[in-house]
């Protein structure tokens, strides 16, 4: 008897390939690590839960407990396969907090502070308490947690601390926290910010920073590597001029070779371009290496300085437009309202834009999100406090910038959008967070912006929503971090059931074959031979993808053979040892679907009796002659069950077979029979006694 169980230990991120979100196997495991879900910085979650029906009726859990303390700027991840096989939330607070939460309870699986929170004595500032404001990343390969937290251990000392911890445990890995101001030269933590997101590209944690509101001090726009291994490893890069912070909640965007990122305004120049006002492409390290190839600010660049119209707003977007010339593209939005497009390959310097296109009467400075349906590609941001925008990008040559659709309702707030689709351009929808005004969920049909989620009732309604902020799918959940606690919202999803079992073999060329396993009255009679060993294979199917299970012989003479394996709604379970002539029962057990529903116990049954081709539990003449019947016919669904040596050719070896096993039944077990090579004709049988006990019943 064997009994097993197998999680699947893949990532979102190992699935994503140069940083863009694929289409994920359904037996993947579901890993939010970072802002906006994929390093492209697209905040697109594929989640087959979110059917436009489904979100219409999205529901606030109120039994998610979410407690935490501290005000929330950073977005929640979520990470599976936590301790005792938990998925966790984890969210981070002004108040230097860290915390993991069960994801389906929201009860504290560990938490940690890490100093001080800073509440007085900075030169310039609008965040009080000010601890962590960027939103961390998990390393999945180490297990780490990456973010940056502000502290002042004593009074008027400030210091920025890149911390790792286990994120299983929270405790601190070794060698961290990084004293940023004492290894990186230049740096002053009074008047450096970091509330941009973090990034990794290769084994280096990418942590942007830059100014504070109200821009006082000598700041600059800074992007400070730490090897991941190697933390008293660290390169960093700044501006030349005068601050260019790299402050849009979006911050490190990465093709998967190369960190990007966007500075915002510079100050004296004297019309020089110093690493101001531009997206900027670095080697690892960060290395920037001054060619035009590598970064790209506006003509009108020292204008936006002088009017403060940062470019840096939002954050770097890598877009993929299949279609068109060129097709790897870089989408940066800014205070000034423009939309520009800008060649992956070849940023191009300080010049025109691939295209670009004024899309907002008014400042863009939080995340956007892009996504791609039957329509096109399209980016949406928030424009304003009452205005969602959607634009789409040609694929022609050169990609241009057209109008989508863009929706207007008081009061929702300035949240950064994200994107849900089942499955990768299907029923995508689009929600935001009403931050700072209405504080409910919106959602909205990504090719149209007709509403599909209203924001609920009063079940629904939030506090301590934070502008700029955004939150995250996973699991047919909404998870959502605010000041002291983090809401978990769910979408209906049907309940786990198994719905059909079948036992599968491979005839050969001509293909597999299911003989079906009814899930309640007689079993099922599996007529074909198990070789040597007696082994078969058990394909279950459910409502729902399903991630992991246990499947154990309960009945009968056979074991599970190896790990069951998962694809889709299907579970694969191989059996070997299984005897002849005998009822058999495999139970399955804590089989779990994608949205941790786990179904009941559940046996299932087959009738091994080798030679049943009729399949009425007895082997007989009627079993001889339908066999004889099909010698030399190709193996079709129709006729399959009298190949009962699964070869994939009917012959003279299956209607042998048969006759050998004439008058079995279910009964007691019995030894399995190996199929017998055909005896070429006029010859005589010779050697072992298999052999000349079925000549002589020939």
């Amino acid at each position: 008897m064997s009994n097993l169980t197998v999680k699947h230990p893949f990532s979102v991120f190992s699935l994503v390939v140069a940083g863009f979100s694929a289409v994920l196997p359904a037996d993947a495991a579901v890993n939010v690590t970072q802002h906006h879900n994929n390093a492209s910085r697209d905040g697109l979650y594929i989640d087959s839960a979110f059917t436009p029906a489904a979100a219409a009726n999205l529901t606030r859990d109120l039994s998610f407990n979410g407690t935490i303390v501290g005000n929330v700027y950073a977005q929640p991840l979520y990470i599976e396969n936590g301790p005792g096989g938990a998925a966790m939330i984890i969210a981070v607070t002004e108040s230097n907090n860290v915390y993991a939460l069960d994801a389906a309870t929201g009860n504290i699986i560990w938490q940690r502070n890490v100093g001080t929170a800073i509440t007085s004595g900075l030169p310039c500032g609008n965040i009080s308490p000010l601890g962590i404001t960027g939103t961390p990343i998990v390393d999945l390969a180490s297990r780490s947690l990456f973010f940056d937290a502000e502290t002042t251990p004593t009074a008027g000392t400030f210091k920025h601390l890149i911390y790792s911890l286990n994120v299983d445990t929270g405790n601190i890995n070794a060698g961290w926290p990084v004293d940023v101001g004492t290894v990186v030269s230049g740096f002053t933590s009074s008047v450096q910010s970091e509330r941009a997101a973090l990034g990794i590209v290769g084994n280096i944690v990418y942590v942007p920073y830059g100014g504070r509101f109200g821009d006082c001090g000598s700041y600059r726009g800074r992007l400070v590597g730490v090897q991941i291994n190697n933390p008293a490893g660290v390169m960093a890069w700044a501006t030349t001029a005068t601050g260019g912070g790299v402050w849009g909640p979006g911050g490190v965007a990465s093709d998967g070779m190369n960190p990007f990122v966007v500075t915002g305004n510079t100050f004296g120049t004297g019309g020089n371009w110093g690493g101001g006002e531009a997206v900027i492409r670095l080697q690892p390290g960060p290395i920037f290496t001054g060619s035009p190839t590598d970064y790209w600010a506006p003509t009108n660049w020292f204008n936006l300085d002088n009017g403060d119209t940062d470019l840096g707003g939002s954050g770097a977007i890598l877009v993929d437009v299949p279609g068109a010339t060129p097709p790897n593209l870089v989408v940066a939005l800014g205070k000034d309202g423009n939309a520009y497009l800008l060649n992956r390959a070849n940023l191009g310097g300080i010049s025109a834009p691939v295209a670009s296109l004024h899309v907002s009467s008014s400042s863009i400075i939080q995340a956007a999100a892009t996504y791609r349906t039957a329509q096109g590609t399209y980016v949406v941001f928030r424009a304003n406090s009452s205005t969602l925008t959607a634009f789409r990008i040609t694929a022609t040559s050169p990609p241009t910038i057209t109008s989508g659709w863009s929706v207007t309702q008081t009061n929702q707030g300035r949240g950064s959008p994200f994107v849900t689709s089942t499955d990768g351009t299907n029923n995508v929808i689009v929600w935001v967070v009403g931050s700072e005004g209405d504080q409910r969920l919106h959602g909205y049909d990504g090719d149209t912006g007709a509403v599909v989620y209203a924001g609920g009732g009063s079940n629904e309604l939030m506090t301590g929503t934070r502008k700029f902020n955004t939150a995250i799918a996973a699991r047919g959940r909404i998870y959502v971090a605010n000041d002291n606690k983090v809401y978990a919202f769910s979408v209906p999803v049907p309940a786990l059931q198994l719905t059909l079992a079948v036992s599968r073999k491979t005839h050969g060329g001509a293909g597999a074959f299911d003989i079906p396993l009814p899930l309640s009255g007689s079993p099922g009679v599996e007529c074909r031979t198990g070789g040597a060993t007696g082994d078969y294979t058990l394909v279950f199917t459910f409502t729902n993808n399903v991630t992991s299970g246990n499947a154990s012989v309960t009945s009968g003479i056979g074991s599970v053979s190896g790990m069951p394996t998962f694809s889709g709604n299907t579970m694969t379970v191989n059996l070997t040892g299984v005897a002849n002539a005998q009822t058999l029962t495999v139970t399955l057990s804590g089989v779990t679907d994608e949205f941790s529903q786990v179904l009941p116990d559940t046996p299932v049954s087959v009738n091994m009796l080798t030679g049943d081709t009729s399949g009425n539990g007895v082997v007989n003449a009627t079993d001889v002659a339908q066999t004889k019947a099909q010698v030399g016919q190709p193996v079709t669904s129709s006729n399959f069950r009298t190949d009962v040596n699964a070869s994939g050719i009917i012959n003279a070896t299956d209607v042998a077979i048969v006759k050998a096993h004439s008058g079995g039944s279910i009964s007691a077990p019995s030894q399995q029979l190996e199929p017998m090579p055909r005896r070429p004709p006029g010859t005589k049988p010779s050697g072992g006694h298999e052999r000349n006990r079925l000549a002589s019943k020939k």
